[in-house]
């Protein structure tokens, strides 16, 4: 069970790593596919996706971390509040941007918070 918990968390840092690039370095190039807007649409908020993709990194980073965390009790805590973070964020993000944000983003995280809860 805990490998399958480390493979989900480490999917969902990858994701977010993806998103940051997204938002960041990508928002008028690939971003009018992923959001399905016009170029000219998304240049006017490319500042704020920057801002949104450097909150999704410190996700990823979050993330990651639990990968260098040796205690049982401590790994936990710092998983499921990064992986409450990504849910929340991605249950907000389904009711106001797009519902693809619930499956990419939110059911990851849950499925995990579950796993580690139902793991101990």
């Amino acid at each position: 069970m805990n490998l399958i918990i480390k493979i989900l968390i480490g999917l969902i840092a990858i994701i977010h790593c993806y998103i940051l690039w997204l938002e960041m370095f990508a928002w008028t190039t690939r971003g009018p596919k992923a959001f399905n807007k016009s170029r000219q649409e998304l240049e006017s908020s490319k500042t704020l996706a920057a801002n949104q993709g450097l909150y999704n990194g410190f996700l990823a980073a979050g993330l990651f971390w639990t990968f260098f965390i040796s205690d049982a009790q401590w790994y936990n805590n710092v998983a499921l509040f990064f992986l409450t973070c990504v849910a929340v964020a991605g249950l907000y993000g389904s009711f106001t941007v797009t519902r693809k944000i619930l499956y990419i983003q939110a059911v990851p995280a849950l499925l995990a918070i579950a796993l580690i809860l139902i793991n101990g």
